[in-house]
């Protein structure tokens, strides 16, 4: 089984869909702090079941959710896929290729899916349980379960190496049958009590099925007496009704005698009513002709109000005419005074108005003059500015050459005194070994009983010269993987160089202040001015990451300069 992808999409501050591939080998996920690298182990985490939210390191569920910037909206989903290769049948599934996905909407609801079919946490979980791959196993390794290991807190070595052995599955299963087993138990012990319990209403049932025995026998004589009782009823029912129905029959014949009576009573009736009918129409005609001529008197009375009225408006019509007429003639004097005042001012006007003409073009031209002394002048400032701003970055090029070249300096000579003290020490040796070898000579010559023991010091003295020369050879070695390490750091010193001239990584107004002329370029950041041991780097790094990149300045009115 090989972890062959990742998918993440609205994860924490994965707002775009990413996925990362995990090919053959060693895969790495490199970046600067706050990039969102321990983000990648959480949505693994997350992916496969964890539920405890301050592992994933936040404070809730919808923590897990893109929650927006300035320039992206929220997500609305957060959702993780993970895809394994079970080509060794690892998995106990069929397929092939299995992906895991975890989804959460912003509402809560929440779903698992495995291949892109609905499943439950139960199922991923008895997937994974045979392969080591779960919440708490060490196949998913974080910095704190690190120390954990190295401590031993709470047996977590055990915990690892029973993984790694393959028995934490079997204490799992061990667990939940023990839980299946006690759960069993408490069940018997339910069934124990419910059958003490009926046990002693069997007693009590018996009674009561004794007593529906007797109210169903006497039921059943209540039911004869009941038939009896209703057929005596009915008799006399019968007796009743024929009665009645005499009754009824003398009543009918006297109802047909009343009918006619009242017949004829309407009949006179309807006479009378035909003469009243008479004598109202003729009412109404007269009450009519009353009414006209009390309608017509009215309109006569209002004709005449209304002329009264009249004249009484055009009489109050003709005084307001009047006086209108006199002040009218006053405002016509008024008028005709004032024009021929205007008049005299129109002309004094005319003649300032072609004197401040002649001034207006003369001042225009001034100022077109100035304009065009005060463009040269911001040209030349113009390129005053780009000349020194080529003339800076030449000289901090200049600077960052003389730099390395110091180093490379550094590194020459130091590699030249070396191979100088190298070569003394191997002249001396030289020098020495000739002198013994001299020695040895005249020894041979003058006794030749000493032969053997010389040749056991020339085999000496060659191995020696052997473990000599496999030394320089291991020296020089040694010099190359040094000079290959001091490449490489180099390589790395100039890549970050280049990532801190590109300023990658810094916020948005760190790059602005330092693309910005009128800034202190001297100014240090907060990371470059702070030096703390390897042990507690890590510590001070997360507590004073969302700072690390900020500019540190001398006063107060340089950073309200540096904010505006």
């Amino acid at each position: 089984m090989q972890l062959k992808s990742l998918e993440i999409k609205g994860f924490k501050s994965f707002a775009d869909k990413t996925v990362l591939h995990f090919n053959q080998g060693v895969t790495g996920v490199i970046g600067p702090n706050g990039c969102g690298k321990s983000n990648i182990v959480d949505s693994i985490r997350w992916v496969i079941g964890e539920q405890k939210i301050s592992h994933l390191r936040s404070e809730n569920l919808d923590a897990l959710v893109f929650n927006g910037s300035k320039t992206r909206s929220a997500s609305g989903l957060a959702e993780v896929s993970l895809t394994f290769e079970n080509t060794k049948n690892l998995l106990p599934t069929e397929f092939n290729t299995i992906t895991i996905t975890r989804k959460f909407y912003r509402n809560g609801d929440s779903e698992y899916r495995l291949n892109d079919v609905s499943c439950r946490l139960k199922d991923i979980q008895n997937l994974l349980m045979d392969t080591g791959v779960s919440t708490d196993s060490y196949a998913i390794i974080e910095l704190g379960m690190v120390d954990e290991i190295i401590k031993d807190k709470e047996n977590s070595r055990r915990r690892m190496l029973e993984q790694a052995a393959g028995i934490s599955i079997y204490k799992t299963r061990k667990k939940e049958a023990k839980t299946k087993l006690d759960a069993t138990e408490q069940d018997i012990n339910r069934i124990e009590d419910l059958v003490f319990e009926i046990n002693n209403q069997l007693k009590t049932l018996e009674n009561q099925a004794k007593k529906a025995e007797k109210y169903f026998e006497i039921k059943k004589e209540y039911r004869a007496t009941s038939i009896e009782l209703a057929k005596a009823a009915l008799q006399t029912f019968n007796l009743n009704y024929k009665q009645l129905t005499q009754n009824y029959d003398e009543q009918v014949t006297q109802k047909a005698e009343l009918d006619a009576a009242i017949a004829t009573s309407e009949a006179a009736l309807e006479k009378d009513k035909l003469t009243f009918v008479e004598k109202e129409k003729a009412l109404q005609s007269l009450q009519q002709s009353y009414n006209e001529a009390v309608q017509q008197v009215r309109t006569k009375e209002n004709e005449k109000n209304l002329a009264n009225q009249r004249s009484h408006y055009l009489q109050e019509k003709q005084q307001s005419l009047q006086v209108f007429l006199t002040t009218a003639h006053t405002q016509i004097q008024a008028l005709q005074a004032s024009i021929t005042f205007t008049k005299q001012q129109i002309t004094e006007e005319g003649s300032n108005l072609t004197a401040l003409e002649a001034e207006t073009t003369h001042l225009q031209q001034a100022v077109n003059n100035q304009r065009l002394t005060l463009n040269d002048a911001r040209n030349t400032i113009d390129l005053q500015r780009a000349d020194n701003a080529l003339i800076q970055r030449n000289q901090f090029e200049a600077e960052k050459k003389i730099a390395i070249a110091d180093t490379s300096i550094q590194n020459i000579t130091r590699t030249i005194t070396q191979l100088q003290t190298e070569n003394e020490q191997r002249q001396n040796q030289l020098q020495h070994l000739a002198k013994d070898n001299t020695e040895k000579t005249e020894e041979l010559e003058e006794k030749k009983t000493n032969l053997i023991q010389l040749q056991q010091q020339h085999e000496a003295t060659k191995q020696n010269i052997l473990q000599a020369q496999s030394n320089l050879e291991t020296l020089r070695n040694e010099l190359a993987t040094e000079n290959r390490t001091l490449d490489a750091k180099r390589n790395e010193y100039n890549l970050l160089k280049s990532m801190v001239d590109a300023m990658e990584g810094y916020p948005e107004s760190v790059k602005f202040l330092h693309n910005n002329q009128g800034w202190n370029h001297q100014a240090p950041l907060l990371s470059n001015i702070l030096y703390v041991k390897e042990a507690y780097r890590a510590a001070v790094e997360n507590v004073l990451e969302p700072y690390l990149n900020y500019y540190v300045v001398n006063t107060l009115a340089e950073g309200m300069a540096a904010i505006n």
